[in-house]
């Protein structure tokens, strides 16, 4: 391709944070934008000048057909996620099976695909973790589960790439206002003025993507100035 800057797909790029992560890195990558709804996608893609994938993350074929199409890829974004207010005693094992589905699952496949050109980039993996991985969530077991796997696949993912020199980071933001948090808080008590900004996740994104070529800043998290829960 005639444009020489460097390629970033993002999953979840037609709304929240995987959108602004997109606007932000649309000003020095190439952006590939990966989503479900074909109205928001494009509009992501027109503003960035993105390539717009309309797919679901769990079509590993789409994806797989999608990814043996490129020639290059320097930065991987994991922001598409899965997110229900479940306790145990609530979640059959569809529920599971969903939020694992999309959460652990399919990062874990598209990486897979992607691998060979990151290695070849020394590029970087992000996946997009969240506070729910490293404290306990009351009444959401089932995503807080799959953040924490989200981690572990994450944690591995580092130690095994070391040879080829991928960098690979779990930025972990508290509540952030996007509609997925929108859709998990009922209205009388959604405080849009405590949450944190998705454009502030995107800053924290372009910051492990900037990091100097002889580091990896392996765990971010980033938090609300004003905590809204300590556990």
């Amino acid at each position: 391709m005639s444009d020489p800057r460097p390629v970033a797909l993002i999953t979840g790029a037609s709304s929240g944070m995987g959108r602004e992560i997109a606007r932000e890195l649309s000003r020095t990558h190439r952006i590939i934008a990966v989503g479900r709804d074909a109205s928001r996608l494009s509009a992501v893609a027109a503003e960035t000048g993105g390539e717009p994938w309309r797919l679901d993350v769990t079509d590993a074929e789409g994806l797989a057909e999608r990814v043996a199409g490129l020639d290059r890829l320097d930065v991987l974004v994991h922001a598409a996620a899965l997110a229900r207010t479940l306790r145990v005693d609530e979640a059959d094992p569809q529920d599971w099976h969903r939020h694992f589905a999309v959460n652990v699952t399919a990062p874990a496949t598209l990486t897979r695909l992607a691998l060979p050109l990151l290695r070849a980039a020394r590029g970087t993996v992000v996946f997009i973790g969240s506070g729910a991985s490293t404290r306990p969530v009351p009444g959401s077991a089932v995503y807080s589960a799959t953040k924490h796997a989200l981690r572990a696949v994450a944690d591995v993912l580092r130690i095994d790439e070391e040879a080829h020199l991928v960098r690979v980071v779990t930025v972990a933001p508290g509540q952030t206002d996007t509609p997925m948090l929108r859709d998990m808080v009922p209205d009388e008590h959604y405080t849009p003025e405590r949450y944190i900004r998705p454009e502030s996740v995107a800053g924290a994104v372009r910051f492990v993507v900037d990091a100097p070529a002889d580091v990896q800043i392996t765990d971010l998290a980033v938090r609300p100035r004003r905590e809204i829960a300590r556990i």
